[in-house]
C-alpha cells in the first residue's frame, strides 16, 4: 500500500466511524477554498476589538496590552483545564503543563514595562476617569486561572483564613476570598460597585468553578500523585516557578506599574480604576497567596513577599 492509499483507509475508517460518505467530503474539498493567515487567524476582527472611549491616543495601548493579556490567561487556562481534567500523569507530563503557564505569566511579568513606561502619564490621568467603574481587577479568567491552581482555603483573605477549610460551604469560601479586600466592607458586608458588577456578571461561574475543582484543581492532582512521581526534582522545581511567578513576580511587575501612575512622585495617592484599594489586596506581604504551601521551607513561607 502506497502513501494516498494509506492516507485514503485511514479517511474511509474516519468517515465509516461517523455515517459519513468519504466520496462526498472528497469532493468538498475540490470546492473549499484554500485557507489563509488573515482568516486563519481572524486578523481583521481581532485588529477591530480596539474601542476607544476617548480621544487619548495612549488609551489605545491601555486597551491593546490588556487584552493580550486576557489572551495569556486564556492559554494558562487552556493548559491548567487540560492538567485537572488527567485522572492519572506522569511528573514529566505535569512539569510540562506547568512550564508553558509559567512561560505565560514570565511573559506577563517581563511586558509591564508596556504600561508603567509606554503610557503618558497626563493622558492616563484623563482617561482612566472614562473606566470607572471598571478595572482590571475585573478580569474574570484570572481568577479562573487561580481556582485551577490551588484549594479555595488557600486564597481566603489572610484575615480569615483560618477559619477558612475544605468543608466550608461553597458560597462562604467565596465570601472570603482574598480579592474582596479591594472593595468590601466585612463589617457590613456593603460591596463597592467594582465588586458589585464583577460578581452580577461572573459569581455562578465562580461557584461552579470552585466546586468543580475542588479535588481536581492543580495542587490536588500534585497531592494525590505516587511519592516517587511526587518528589521528582524537575517537577517540584516547576511547581515553585510557577508558585513565585504568579503570585510574586507577576503581581510585583503589575504593582509597579500601577504605582508609577498612582503613587508618582509621592504624590497624594490616588485610587485604583474602580476605586479599588489596590495595595491592600495585591502586594503579596499582605494576603500571602501561596498555591502550593507544601513546596516551601518555613523560612520561605514566612518572607513571602517581603524582599521583592
Amino acid at each position: 500500500m502506497n502513501k494516498r492509499e494509506e492516507i485514503l483507509s485511514r479517511l474511509e475508517d474516519k468517515f465509516a466511524s461517523i455515517g459519513q460518505d468519504t466520496d462526498v467530503h472528497l469532493e468538498g474539498l475540490v470546492w473549499a477554498k484554500p485557507i489563509t493567515y488573515w482568516d486563519y487567524i481572524q486578523t481583521d476582527l481581532l485588529l477591530n476589538l480596539q474601542v476607544q472611549r476617548t480621544t487619548l491616543p495612549d488609551e489605545m495601548i491601555f486597551i491593546m496590552y490588556h487584552q493580550v493579556n486576557e489572551l495569556l490567561f486564556k492559554m494558562a487556562l487552556w493548559e491548567a483545564n487540560q492538567l485537572t481534567a488527567m485522572p492519572q500523569t506522569s511528573a514529566a507530563v505535569f512539569a510540562e503543563k506547568i512550564g508553558r503557564m509559567s512561560r505565560y505569566f514570565d511573559v506577563l511579568s517581563s511586558s509591564f514595562t508596556i504600561m508603567s513606561q509606554g503610557m503618558d502619564y497626563e493622558q492616563y490621568l484623563k482617561f482612566r476617569n472614562t473606566l470607572t467603574p471598571a478595572s482590571g481587577f475585573q478580569s474574570a479568567q484570572y481568577r479562573m486561572v487561580e481556582f485551577a491552581s490551588t484549594d479555595v482555603e488557600l486564597l481566603a483573605d489572610a484575615r480569615f483564613r483560618s477559619t477558612i477549610n475544605k468543608d466550608t460551604p461553597v458560597e462562604e469560601a467565596y465570601e472570603h476570598l482574598y480579592w474582596h479586600a479591594a472593595g468590601k466592607d466585612y463589617t457590613t458586608g456593603k460591596k463597592s460597585t467594582l465588586i458589585r458588577l464583577f460578581e452580577e456578571r461572573y459569581k455562578e461561574t465562580f461557584l461552579r468553578q470552585i466546586a468543580a475543582y475542588k479535588g481536581t484543581n492543580i495542587w490536588a492532582r500534585y497531592q494525590a500523585m505516587p511519592e516517587g512521581e511526587k518528589n521528582d526534582p524537575a517537577l517540584v522545581a516547576a511547581m515553585r516557578h510557577y508558585d513565585h511567578t504568579v503570585n510574586i513576580s507577576w503581581v510585583m511587575a503589575h504593582y509597579h506599574a500601577a504605582a508609577a501612575y498612582l503613587d508618582r512622585e509621592s504624590k497624594k495617592e490616588v485610587e485604583g480604576t474602580g476605586g479599588s484599594d489596590w495595595k491592600k489586596y495585591m502586594h503579596p506581604r499582605y494576603q500571602r497567596r501561596i498555591f502550593f504551601p507544601g513546596l516551601w521551607s518555613a523560612q520561605e513561607l514566612a518572607d513571602w513577599g517581603t524582599n521583592v
